[in-house]
């Protein structure tokens, strides 16, 4: 793999996840477009990382990939128990997009382009699309119960 190449694949999981975080940043403040393109670009990072380690083993990509996915479910704990949405559960939405974007990014991050667009394209479609189930009272309210701008 060429360092344009390297340079390529981190600079569309930057892309993807800033998409992805727009969408996010128009309902709460804390989590916003930075914070996805962040989490995919350290995504791509650590998928480029394992194909450079051994490309041929599928172990050391499973066992990067296990790390990524590890870490960034500790980041989506954090946005769920953000301090300023009290202690009522709130981000979930968010904590699985934060997921999303960081396989997308890990996606690119191994040349998987097909796998990395669609993921982002669904994504960022159900994300933007209004919750079918969602009472008329709050249909300002994010589609799991977040509050905007806590």
């Amino acid at each position: 793999m060429s360092d344009l190449e390297v340079v390529l694949r981190i600079l569309a999981a930057a892309a993807v996840g800033f998409l992805i975080g727009i969408e996010r940043s128009r309902r709460i403040r804390f989590v916003g477009a930075r914070t996805f393109a962040l989490i995919a670009t350290a995504g791509a990072m650590a998928g480029v990382v394992a194909m450079r380690l051994h490309s041929e083993d599928a172990r050391v990509i499973s066992t990067v990939l296990q790390g990524v996915l590890t870490g960034v479910g500790f980041v989506g704990a954090g946005v769920i128990m953000h301090p300023a949405c009290g202690r009522s559960i709130h981000g979930v939405t968010t904590a699985a997009a934060i997921w999303v974007a960081a396989l997308a990014g890990f996606a690119a991050g191994l040349g998987e382009w097909l796998l990395m667009a669609v993921g982002a394209g669904l994504t960022f479609a159900l994300l933007m699309a209004p919750e079918p189930f969602a009472p008329k009272a709050s249909a300002q309210d994010d589609d799991d119960g977040e509050v905007p701008r806590c």
